[in-house]
């Protein structure tokens, strides 16, 4: 206990693990009832789904957590400044949310043609784009509440929203089969923008800004670099995920597809954990230094705590995997099994770049942004397509490794003068 106390980042992974564990006993079970009520077909399309409202909140939210953490840091002890910079990225994102909307409301068929195979689910569509608006508040709210370092408030949001969105979507999936699978996705979202209310209008004191301030150029010109870095990755990981979903469609069966999935959804349950660990300490920490020694001490502590924290969450998850697939799904899933070790691989490489890749983000370094996402999407798409003809779906998750392994080592090269330079 004296360890974690004295140590920040063992502090924030402990009491994010709280909030962790919840939603990750929460999402199996949600995965148990996705896999009962609606099969593989069911979770493949609630997938596909998933990655659409992923990527248009991610549009609409552009990068407003990184930048808003960034500039707090940097103007913490201003109000005056703070006040211009939260009026700022308000009304932007405000804008954009809602031209966003009503994009959606106007294509809501066509968009459930390309993503579900039929128009019948354009309503679950509109809800998300009327909801849209509201979620970017949430996101503009809780990026607050990162900057002030208020981890615990933001633990305490996590685990609410998470069990009344997860009793909503038991509840739509029991009432409205697959209907219900999708309205929830939209609806889950505005639920936490509720529960995020309830705890901003208990500490309104850090969210006085005067709106009628004008919009400061300056904080416009850092939210475009932000906003361009984060339109790249809102726009190639989840269409990356939709394209590789509808080759496994079109080549072998939305069975096959569902599987793909679920093998997704179990990832990015334990992900959670050390990926929102790393955006409530690492991001804020990453913006506040600026040496290389001092990044080079950060680095330090992240291979020294977390990457072998990490591989033994991996191993226990390994070892467990079957009790882990009887309690999460069906018999009808039980392809995950052979499937699994590519994953965790992958995941595990994956989390080594993140070591490197958040300061680039957090330093704008734009053009290696771009080289690393472009890279590893488009060599996961190839390599997908390519692997997918001789192994099936097993060759999906194999291009998921390599593709890691493909960003690792162009990561490497790109801060190479940090490991050789005396």
């Amino acid at each position: 206990l004296k360890v974690i106390k004295q140590n920040t980042l063992l502090k924030v992974l402990s009491l994010n693990s709280i909030s962790v564990a919840v939603s990750f006993v929460l999402g199996i079970f949600s995965s148990k009832i996705i896999s009962v009520f609606l099969g593989t077909s069911g979770m493949a399309l609630t997938g596909s789904f998933r990655n659409f409202a992923l990527m248009i909140k991610s549009v609409a939210t552009l990068g407003i957590n990184n930048s808003i953490v960034k500039l707090f840091v940097e103007n913490k002890e201003d109000k005056k400044e703070l006040s211009v910079i939260y009026s700022t990225f308000f009304w932007v994102f405000l804008f954009i949310s809602a031209l966003l909307a009503l994009l959606i409301l106007a294509f809501a068929s066509p968009i459930s043609g390309f993503l579900f195979y039929t128009t019948n689910y354009a309503t679950p569509i509109r809800f998300f784009g009327i909801l849209l608006p509201f979620m970017v508040i949430n996101t503009f709210w809780l990026a607050i509440y990162n900057g002030l370092e208020k981890y615990k408030v933001i633990v305490i949001i996590q685990i609410i929203s998470n069990i009344l969105v997860f009793v909503l979507t038991a509840f739509l999936i029991w009432k409205q089969n697959i209907f219900g699978g999708l309205l929830s996705i939209a609806i889950g979202e505005f639920l936490m923008v509720v529960v995020t209310f309830l705890f901003v209008r208990n500490d309104s004191d850090y969210f006085k800004f005067d709106l009628h301030k004008i919009m400061s150029k300056k904080y416009i010109n850092v939210i475009k670099k932000f906003s361009v870095m984060a339109l790249l990755t809102a726009v190639i990981v989840p269409m990356t995920l939709l394209f590789i979903r509808n080759q496994i469609v079109q080549n072998y069966s939305i069975h096959d597809a569902g599987i793909w999935d679920a093998v997704n959804r179990l990832s990015s349950f334990y992900m959670m954990f050390f990926s929102s660990g790393l955006s409530l300490y690492y991001m804020p920490k990453l913006a506040s230094i600026h040496t290389e020694k001092e990044f080079k001490a950060e680095l330090k502590s992240y291979f020294k705590i977390f990457v072998p924290l990490f591989l033994l969450m991996l191993i226990v998850i390994y070892f467990a995997k079957s009790i882990i697939l009887n309690v999460a799904f069906t018999r009808e899933f039980s392809g995950i099994n052979e499937l699994l070790i590519w994953q965790l691989a992958g995941d595990f490489i994956k989390i080594i770049t993140l070591a490197f890749g958040f300061q680039i983000v957090v330093k704008t370094m734009m053009k290696r942004y771009f080289i690393g996402e472009i890279a590893f999407n488009l060599s996961y798409f190839l390599l997908a397509v390519y692997l997918m003809k001789k192994f099936s779906v097993e060759g999906v998750l194999q291009a998921y490794f390599y593709a890691n392994l493909v960003c690792l080592v162009l990561v490497l090269f790109m801060f190479r003068k940090l490991f050789f330079k005396r």
